[in-house]
């Protein structure tokens, strides 16, 4: 699975591929194809980062939020548009997953340490300069609308979630923007010091950084 900063780099992927209609070729029903051109960006990229809203809720579970939307594909017919977003990020998760053990990434040492999160947070730094209005989303971020979850999550911590992204996208990811988005978390604050020093030492491997910025060629 990917952080924050890469699934939204790689639903701005998707929108251009659409703009330049060579999206959605695996699905010859014009009527799906034409529904997917319908998407509400914004709200789609609300959804997209949705189903990490467990790290700051811990009674949120993962199959909560990351067992929806079979099967996992680029068909977003009859879904609304954060509903796509969110069926985008577990697709994005199961895509990168699949490039990265093409590459063999996994056998490069450390990459699995602290259940990957240095390599997630390191692809955010990579791609951050991939998307071009950070603000904007910011803002909206900080007033999101209300949307139908099918999932008892309150207002208040659907809220605090996306203003905690919110302060993590509106500047260009450094040390200290990873520790504090970090330190949010129940479970990895603990960790936030040896996951930062783990970033560090992944950020000198060019095979490392190779592969990560090749899961953008890749994800759609």
């Amino acid at each position: 699975m990917a952080s924050q900063i890469a699934h939204i780099v790689y639903a701005k992927k998707y929108f251009d591929k659409m703009e330049s209609g060579k999206a959605d070729a695996d699905f010859l029903d014009e009527e799906r194809i034409n529904y997917n051109y319908k998407i509400n960006r914004d709200e789609f990229i609300l959804g997209t980062v949705f189903p990490d809203i467990r790290r700051i809720e811990p009674s949120i579970k993962r199959k909560d939020t990351h067992f929806k939307f079979e099967p996992l594909n680029l068909n977003f017919f009859g879904l609304t548009s954060f509903e796509a977003g969110w069926k985008f990020h577990l697709y994005c998760d199961m895509r990168r997953e699949e490039i990265l053990n093409e590459e063999k990434f996994y056998a490069i040492e450390k990459t699995t340490e602290l259940a990957g999160h240095p390599a997630k947070l390191l692809e955010d730094e990579l791609l951050y300069d991939e998307y071009d209005n950070w603000e904007k989303l910011a803002s909206y971020f900080r007033d999101p609308p209300l949307v139908n979850l099918d999932i008892d999550i309150g207002r208040e911590t659907f809220v605090l979630w996306y203003a905690i992204l919110a302060k993590y996208i509106e500047e260009k990811v450094t040390t200290k923007t990873m520790s504090i988005f970090l330190s949010k978390s129940s479970k990895l604050a603990p960790d936030v010091n040896e996951i930062m020093a783990k970033v560090l030492e992944l950020k000198k491997n060019k095979t490392v950084i190779r592969i990560l910025e090749h899961v953008l060629d890749g994800i759609v």
